[in-house]
């Protein structure tokens, strides 16, 4: 097996860290993986873009079952979620740029949202 250093750095960098960066990481994959998708549907690789919009939908997936129903704004999140599900599942049927745009620009606003409140939590820490 090669060592490859950004690998071993990559996989550091996940067992590391708090459940916020966790979340910062599963935002950043979303986006990265929806631009991917968006690529791959401009160059009509039909697969590639299938594969791309699923790890999409694990990811977010993901962010709502790990959700902390204690919280109220959980609910709203765990619609936002479902709704961003249902968008990617008909892009993906449709292999449609615009939803797969339109569902990235959701990531990004909830993205910049939580890394918001992670530099509130900071500032409250100190």
């Amino acid at each position: 097996m090669v060592n490859n250093p950004y690998s071993a750095y990559k996989n550091n960098s996940v067992l590391t860290a708090s459940p916020e960066e966790l979340t910062l990481m599963l935002y950043e994959g979303a986006i990265k993986f929806s631009n991917q998708a968006i690529v791959a549907i401009e160059q009509k690789d039909i697969q590639r873009t299938h594969n791309l919009i699923i790890r999409v939908e694990d990811i977010i997936s993901e962010l709502r079952v790990t959700l902390n129903k204690d919280y109220p704004i959980a609910e709203q999140l765990d619609q936002i979620y479902d709704y961003l599900l249902r968008r990617l599942t008909e892009a993906n049927f449709k292999k449609d740029k615009e939803i797969i745009e339109e569902v990235n620009e959701h990531i990004r606003e909830l993205r910049d949202t939580w890394k918001e409140a992670m530099k509130i939590a900071k500032v409250g820490k100190v």
